[in-house]
């Protein structure tokens, strides 16, 4: 390209040069076409490069040295998505069950629960129940049968905002008071000492009606309220009343939750003799407590403290006299190390209401002819330790000192077989005593849950009593431990088995016909082993058998009272739909 300019250039320059020397005449040119410029193909050169042998060499290994030091991170890992396992097939349950069984001294139970949906929300149930026996403890004159019936239905509702439910129930008890002194009949002869016991009719029975509720509130600073009205009467006219209102109020503030509970507490009844049956007039007893107990709980970090009072206000009606009462309600909780290790303590009292109800389901020997009061129980002091010594294993170890004014007492009632008394006061019955009384107590608890299938526990309550008026704390044992093991044998088989000990009791009784002072006397303490066996026959029908009192020890629960001996049970347990 640049070869051919040049020869143009060069063209033109001699046709310049020559115009000077010759002059060219006027000439008439005829352009034929117009000029058409063409540009030449141009030749690309081709080039190969040329490899260089040394930049293609073998790469050598290069070795680095890293320092480390700490950097503060700010990457958050995402969520990982747990995988799935394989779900183990879960048993059915079933809403109804039925259970019967048999043993020895005559012994029958038996047991029937139903429950029945009848749509969304509303349901409707019933429980039965019986336990009795036939009797046949050696060495008792008297009738040792027992009968416990009962029979509860009830109506509930749950909805979205309130739970309620409605039950009624009735029970009935027959129970006998066959425990006659070992004296008894010493100051007469063997003829009339058989007339005598031939001609005790030792049967005392019981009945309870009940009506009650449960309210519960899911959106509402009422959270809940129970009600509970309960009438009791015996074979000897005496009867009891007694209502329990108890509702809770609760809401938070400032994070902090706000707990009230207020209490309505009565109780009315009367016997219609007194022990000796020198008393004309019945003997009555009317109680109306009110209560308040407000608290609120904090927590930080490792400390939880439910900080609180209880103020009483009691009327007795029957003496028309008032007391006000003021308790503590405190406890604390730290994490020493995590929940491996956690103290507690704290300090709380409460006014105990006493009912003849209540009293028949400690001891059911007791003579209709009772003083009824409530118990001052002014403080209960107490720390301890608890936690767990492995993921299986947990602990529980407590010490704790009680202050009670007229706490009630079980005693024997004195007796003098020539009187002519009641069938109940030849000695074979109890009466309630009150004392003022200091208890020092020391608690121990273990559970472990070994496998899936081995469960273990076992508890000791040590104490020391101390009386003001009393000379002993009657019926009061100073040292129980208790004892269970229950266990997976198969899939189809599972068996357990329970100990308990009861250390010695003191209890006072007197025969006023031979002398007119006694001393204490001891009860022995008692080992109770129990066990049990089952087999589980399908999803619906488990057999079972239980042993009870298996060294046949024949101690004495109450003074002059025996228990029975070893007992065996048989019985089998369905549950059903319907």
């Amino acid at each position: 390209m640049r070869f051919g300019l040049g020869i143009l250039f060069f063209f033109v320059f001699q046709f310049s040069f020559a115009q000077k020397k010759e002059q060219i005449g006027n000439e008439t040119v005829n352009v034929v076409k117009p000029y058409t410029p063409k540009i030449s193909d141009a030749f690309k050169v081709k080039e190969i490069p040329e490899l260089d042998e040394e930049g293609n060499a073998k790469k050598e290994s290069i070795k680095y040295s890293i320092f480390s030091f700490l950097v503060a991170s700010t990457f958050t890992p995402s969520k990982g998505k747990a995988e799935g396992v394989e779900k183990e097939i879960q048993a059915p349950l079933f809403k109804n069950y039925a259970t019967f069984g048999v043993g020895n001294y005559g012994t029958f139970i038996g047991e029937l629960f139903v429950n029945q949906d009848l749509n969304a929300t509303d349901y409707v149930g019933g429980m039965f129940r019986h336990h009795s026996s036939q009797g046949g403890i050696e060495s008792v004159n008297l009738d040792d049968r027992f009968f416990d019936t009962s029979l509860d239905l009830m109506y509930g509702s749950n909805q979205k905002n309130v739970s309620w439910n409605l039950d009624l129930g009735f029970q009935n008890q027959i129970y006998n008071w066959y425990g006659l002194p070992e004296s008894f009949g010493a100051t007469l002869s063997s003829q009339d000492r058989s007339i005598l016991i031939n001609s005790i009719n030792p049967k005392q029975s019981y009945n309870t009606i009940s009506l009650g509720g449960n309210v519960a509130f899911n959106e509402s600073i009422l959270n809940k309220t129970s009600l509970k009205f309960n009438h009791f009467s015996d074979g000897f006219d005496s009867s009891e009343n007694r209502f329990y209102a108890k509702p809770t109020i609760s809401f938070d503030v400032m994070e902090s939750a706000v707990k009230t509970d207020l209490t309505v507490d009565y109780v009315a009844g009367n016997f219609k003799n007194n022990y000796t049956n020198t008393n004309t007039e019945p003997l009555k007893y009317s109680f109306t407590n009110f209560g308040i107990s407000p608290s609120f709980v904090m927590q930080e970090e490792d400390w939880t403290l439910n900080i609180g009072a209880a103020i009483f206000y009691s009327r007795d009606n029957q003496n028309s006299s008032n007391t006000f009462y003021v308790y503590p309600k405190f406890n604390a909780s730290y994490k020493v190390v995590g929940d491996l290790m956690i103290f507690y303590a704290g300090a709380e009292g409460d006014l105990r209401q006493n009912s003849y109800q209540d009293l028949v389901d400690s001891n059911p020997f007791l003579s209709p002819t009772l003083a009824i009061a409530p118990t001052d129980q002014q403080y209960d002091v107490f720390a301890g330790l608890k936690g767990k010594l492995t993921n299986s294993v947990s602990y529980n170890l407590r010490g704790s000192y009680l202050n009670e004014r007229n706490k009630a007492l079980f005693k024997s009632n004195s007796y003098d077989e020539n009187a002519g008394n009641a069938d109940y006061a030849f000695g074979n019955s109890f009466q309630v005593v009150y004392d003022d009384m200091r208890t020092l107590n020391f608690y121990g608890e273990l559970k472990a849950d070994f496998s899936e299938n081995i469960t273990f526990g076992v508890n000791g309550s040590f104490s020391s009593f101390t009386n003001n008026f009393q000379q002993e704390a009657w019926n009061l044992p100073a040292i129980k431990i208790n004892s269970s093991l229950d266990f997976n044998i198969t899939e189809k088989w599972f068996a357990g088995a329970n100990v308990f000990y009861v250390g010695e009791r003191k209890d006072f009784q007197m025969n006023t016909a031979i002398v007119t002072n006694a001393i204490p006397v001891t009860l022995k303490s008692y080992f109770d082993v129990n066990a049990n066996v089952g087999f589980k026959y399908s999803d619906r029908l488990t057999a079972f058998a239980r042993a009870n009192n298996i060294t046949n020890n024949g101690y004495q629960k109450w003074l002059n009272y025996p228990v029975q001996g070893f007992q065996v049970i048989l019985g089998v347990n369905y549950k059903f739909d319907f």
